[in-house]
């Protein structure tokens, strides 16, 4: 059996954010298809006949006739039409769970893609309910759709055109008794759909909740309010518990009407059949099929009914899905060079820039802001020389962050002009931008995995371990990661996992390996005592010359033999220079330096050593 992958270009169509289950489908294979299509229509087949040879096997009965031809037809019948229709409904789930991998997949490389305040507002837990719930929602419905319902129509249609054929007037009888089932029917799929759409949204915003509560255990149990969080991820589980209540409510009742119109048919059926059958107007074997072709006719009815119900939870998830597909991904703003296109060139460029002792990394009259809140930087000017340590100090909310976004581009839509190594910044790919940049974020964050994955993240080669071992002394986690149970190949997280600091050397040691030219460290030393911290001052120094570092620090400690210093004060920079300068003419930077001071003679009175 064979199988196409195509493009998503030509699966989804012109339009990226469509999902188009149905292309999907026949884009699997062809051969899939019709395979599929030619079983279904045994099965139907044989189906429809069942009733029809029983009917010929009452014939044979009354006519004294050997019975061993029609009873073999019938058993060959059902047996072939069962046997037909397990083997389609393998193959249409087959195909339903490659086709919902390939959509789970292509939601994984979105989400990675999507820009960092968008993931933010869509919330993690939501996004991950796209491979959970809304996915089996899709999955349900292609196990109905391409099969299920086609072969429940052509049963339907089939068994109404045979008894017609049989007898037209109970035919009409037949459907005169269904006609008010459908009506209710019709009402009752409407609102299910409503229902449907909003219990998967809630679907969602409960994942979304629970994930962030569990990224915050920690302090939830240090405040001891696993009760009060309890109880609000309760009420909201309730209240998604009673809207799915108020959805099988509603479904409860398909099934049942169909059966109610069935059983009013049966009644009109036996009443004018047997009439008929008295009057010569009808003969029994006939009677007796047309009695079977309507207590079979249920069953298609029911399917179709429910598939209905199933297919609308389907295009519902589909509908999340493309939501999710519509958000905008970070190449959108600069795709990707081809290799060996125009792009090329600039990476030449930017050695060469860095070899002329260009500026790293330049701000001219950049103000910034989040949405429509206040602007979190005003006409901001300062320049990264490309080698040393230049740092970033401030209060609390003075923009010292959110000038790190704007280099790595996780901030967008600034005004005034960065340059990166003499260019414009927003003419280079994010991929340049970043594979010229080590950044070692504020909550010092590695990925789920081994140490040795930590330290070659985004690597083409793995490191030699020599080096690992080397720049892991330099950050003394030397011993740490040796006593470990698999040393560089032990997994973190769960029972094996590092403390604050020990995560945050992990990723300085991880921007030290990378040969990038700019380093960006934000807070590097929040979680490091003063042995540690004396050891990040040496390591930021072993960079810084020949390679630019720009640091975030709340410590002036860390930064006073910095060679640039620039003060941010809300929004705007205040002065810049060095330490030494900075405290003759700035007083915001003097008043950070006696704050500190202050601080750390109060620590020191307690008995504690804090190095300055």
């Amino acid at each position: 059996m064979t199988s196409s992958h195509a493009s998503p270009a030509s699966v989804e169509g012109s339009d990226p954010a469509k999902v188009s289950i149905v292309r999907e489908f026949i884009n699997h294979g062809r051969l899939n298809m019709v395979l599929i299509g030619l079983l279904g229509l045994g099965s139907v087949t044989g189906t429809l006949a069942f009733p029809y040879l029983v009917g010929k096997l009452i014939e044979a009965i009354q006519a004294g006739a050997p019975l061993l031809l029609p009873s073999l037809w019938m058993v060959l019948a059902g047996l072939g039409g069962a046997v037909a229709g397990a083997i389609a409904t393998f193959l249409v789930g087959r195909t339903g769970e490659r086709i919902v991998g390939r959509l789970r997949g292509r939601v994984m490389a979105h989400s990675l893609g999507m820009r960092v305040r968008d993931i933010k507002e869509e919330g993690v837990g939501n996004l991950a309910a796209r491979l959970s719930a809304d996915s089996f929602q899709i999955k349900a419905a292609i196990d109905i759709g391409p099969l299920q319902l086609p072969t429940s129509a052509l049963i339907l249609v089939g068994t109404l055109t045979i008894m017609g054929i049989l007898d037209w007037v109970l035919l009409l009888i037949t459907l005169a008794c269904f006609a008010a089932a459908f009506v209710v029917i019709g009402f009752l799929m409407v609102s299910l759909r409503k229902k449907y759409k909003e219990l998967q949204d809630q679907i969602g915003i409960l994942s979304d909740n629970f994930v962030s509560q569990m990224q915050a255990v920690a302090a939830i149990k240090a405040y001891r309010a696993e009760s009060l969080v309890l109880r609000r991820l309760t009420a909201r589980a309730d209240a998604l518990a009673d809207l799915g209540v108020s959805a099988s409510r509603v479904e409860s009742m398909l099934v049942p009407a169909v059966t109610l119109g069935q059983q009013i048919a049966l009644v009109g059926v036996l009443v004018g059949g047997g009439t008929r059958v008295i009057s010569g107007d009808l003969d029994l074997p006939t009677y007796i099929a047309f009695l079977l072709y309507l207590l079979q006719m249920v069953g298609p009815v029911v399917m179709a009914v429910s598939g209905l119900t199933t297919i609308q939870g389907g295009m519902i998830a589909r509908g999340r899905f493309e939501n999710v597909f519509a958000l905008p991904t970070e190449k959108a703003f600069k795709p990707e060079p081809d290799a060996g296109g125009p792009e090329a060139p600039q990476q030449d460029a930017l050695r060469v820039r860095q070899e002329e002792k260009a500026c790293a990394v330049s701000f001219s009259g950049v103000s910034f802001g989040y949405g429509d809140g206040a602007p979190v930087l005003q006409d901001v000017n300062f320049d990264v020389p490309t080698r040393g340590l230049t740092a970033l100090v401030g209060l609390s909310g003075s923009g010292k962050t959110t000038i790190l976004d704007l280099i790595e581009r996780f901030a967008l839509d600034h005004s005034g002009a960065i340059t990166f190594f003499g260019h414009p910044i927003e003419d280079l790919s994010l991929s340049k931008v970043r594979q010229n940049t080590a950044y070692v974020d504020q909550s010092f964050t590695l990925v789920h995995g081994t140490v040795r994955e930590n330290l070659n993240l985004g690597r083409e080669s793995e490191v030699p371990e020599r080096r690992l071992a080397e720049v892991l002394q330099m950050v003394g986690l030397d011993e740490t990661i040796a006593a470990l149970g698999d040393g560089l190949d032990t997994e973190i997280g769960g029972s094996t996992d590092l403390s604050g600091g020990q995560r945050q050397r992990l990723a300085l040691a991880r921007a030290i390996l990378s040969d990038a030219p700019l380093v960006l460290l934000d807070e590097p030393s929040s979680q490091l005592d003063g042995v540690n911290e004396e050891k990040l001052r040496l390591c930021v120094r072993e960079m810084a010359r020949d390679r630019a570092v720009l640091m975030v620090a709340h410590r002036i400690s860390t930064v006073q033999h910095a060679s640039k210093i620039i003060v941010l004060d809300r929004g705007q920079v205040a002065a810049e220079g060095t330490h030494e300068e900075l405290l003759h003419q700035s007083p915001a930077y003097t008043l950070l330096v006696t704050e500190q001071t202050l601080n750390r003679k109060s620590e020191t009175d307690e008995g504690q050593l804090v190095p300055l």
